[in-house]
């Protein structure tokens, strides 16, 4: 009798998988760790000198990790969920033997000599990290640039930023070089990049995955507080990262770790008994044309599976922007500049630091050139510090989520954009300040939220924007122009610890993408 052996998996079939499904197969024996270890190091090799988002590599480190692996399988060994799965992680964690530099110079040397927690669950689920991703320089800008590695640039148009801060991890994701990532996300760092690059990122409730990185805002600054997140190709892949980020669904305190909160199950959710509430504008930024059609089909594919979907306005979103930014600015930018120390800082960030510092001046030189909205963004938010206003901020922030939660009093879950346009062109951030704000306002109320993708730009619908004298509008346009083919995103947000229902509202909108 001939034993009919099927043929091994090609690298491109590998890398096809999602991380699941590629753990799966390696626990079944039909790929081998190192196989789809060396797959992803290919597609890394090939595609990195046109991104500029791998920026610490551990091929070698990652090779002997699969080995290894795939002794204990042959062994009879259990693997881990993610047993044998190459991933990478934002730069800005902590991975034993590599720099964690959040793009400054000075920090090429300090190397980690222990795992971030977070990444060691990740690990100790059987991870394996091929390496280590771009970041925006101290974690402050949604563009992912630096002065130590230089820019990331957008796997789907090279002229287009793959968001921030944690670019690095999307676009490495959207150009199919990694399975898995884990980023950070104090203002969106996880999701616009998410949405600019056409794969799924979440921040959890403040609190589950404490982001406790030195080296950027002030970790003492504990009203806003940053996250670990979680990016991937899947929405389950995501969900069954945070999973492990989290320590279990039923998690035991470890004494690493700031929560142990239990975590509910997506799976188990019926999402056609939830009652949707949607918005796609919030008044701080009108969104593109095919922002508000994505908000409008995913609305209408929820109510198709029989959820109850209204139209709703989030109350005083205003309120929500000057407490995001008078909080992290509470401390007039002393922990950054600290952190900064004798590093050239990047043009973007000097000129946060300016407007921080210098607030009446910097709002003069932007009316004076036209740019009076961002000037009294900055003239209402920026100047006053000190212990006793940072705590009437909190105060208001405190104040702002009980009136929040009213308002939505009748409803599980949100939907609205992700972000008012496509990917912007590189540099635009200066502008486009308030275009990327659809996300921090979950930052603030320090509710989980996520995006997934659900459609592209079309041709006919690039923009619907009047011609204006605004430098933000003009930027918004010159966005929008030759945008047709970019990725559009939805974000679905829940109440505190309710992950399982924007991860199962964002697992059944997945399913009614078109293929790309």
């Amino acid at each position: 009798m001939v034993e009919i052996r099927s043929a091994p998996m090609t690298a491109a079939a590998i890398r096809a998988l999602p991380a699941l499904a590629l753990a799966q197969e390696i626990r079944r024996g039909t790929v081998t760790a190192a196989a789809a270890v060396e797959a992803y190091i290919e597609k890394l090799e090939a595609v990195n000198p046109a991104l500029n988002a791998l920026v610490v590599r551990r091929f070698d480190e990652a090779r002997a990790e699969a080995r290894a692996v795939d002794h204990l399988r042959a062994a009879g060994a259990p693997l881990g969920p993610l047993g044998g799965v190459p991933v990478t992680v934002k730069e800005c964690l902590d991975l034993a033997g590599t720099p964690s530099t959040f793009g400054l110079p000075s920090r090429r040397s300090a190397i980690a000599t222990a795992d971030q927690p977070h990444v060691a669950r990740l690990r100790a689920a059987g991870a394996i990290v091929l390496g280590k991703t771009n970041v925006g320089q101290l974690l402050l800008m949604i563009e992912t640039d630096n002065p130590l590695y230089g820019r990331t640039n957008n796997p789907h148009a090279a002229d287009r930023s793959a968001g921030g801060s944690s670019g690095g991890e999307g676009a490495l994701l959207a150009a199919g070089a990694t399975a898995l990532g884990l980023g950070t996300d104090i203002g969106g760092s996880t999701r616009v990049p998410a949405a600019f690059c056409g794969v799924v990122g979440f921040k959890p409730t403040s609190g589950r995955c404490d982001d406790l990185g030195r080296v950027s805002v002030p970790i003492g600054q504990r009203a806003i507080a940053s996250q670990v997140g979680v990016l991937g190709r899947a929405v389950g892949d995501v969900a069954a990262g945070l999973e492990i980020l989290n320590g279990g669904r039923n998690p035991a305190p470890d004494g690493s770790l700031a929560a142990a909160m239990p975590l509910g199950d997506p799976a188990a959710v019926d999402v056609g008994k939830l009652r949707v509430a949607v918005y796609d504008d919030d008044g701080t930024f009108r969104p593109s044309p095919a922002v508000r059609r994505a908000v409008a089909e995913s609305a209408a594919a929820l109510a198709a599976r029989g959820a109850t979907v209204q139209t709703w306005t989030p109350p005083d979103v205003s309120e929500a922007r000057s407490l995001f930014h008078g909080i992290l600015a509470a401390d007039g930018f002393a922990g950054c500049r600290r952190a900064l120390g004798k590093d050239t800082p990047d043009r973007r960030i000097a000129r946060m630091a300016m407007a921080i510092e210098k607030p009446r001046l910097t709002g003069l030189l932007l009316a004076a050139s036209g740019r009076r909205r961002l000037a009294r963004e900055i003239v209402a938010n920026y100047g006053r510090t000190g212990t006793d206003h940072y705590w009437q901020l909190t105060e208001r922030m405190l104040a702002y989520r009980q009136r929040f939660a009213r308002a939505l009093e009748g409803f599980d879950v949100i939907l609205c954009p992700a972000a008012a346009l496509p990917a912007f062109r590189h540099g635009a951030t200066e502008e486009l300040i308030l275009a990327g704000a659809y996300t921090c306002l979950y930052n603030v109320l320090g509710w989980p939220a996520g995006v997934v993708p659900v459609t592209r730009v079309r041709p006919d619908e690039e923009s619907d924007r009047r011609p204006s004298k605004d430098p933000m509008d003009r930027a918004a346009r010159e966005t929008e122009r030759g945008s047709a083919g970019l990725p559009i995103a939805v974000q679905v947000a829940a109440r505190p610890w309710r992950e399982d229902l924007a991860l199962a509202v964002m697992a059944a909108l997945e399913t009614t993408r078109a293929p790309a």
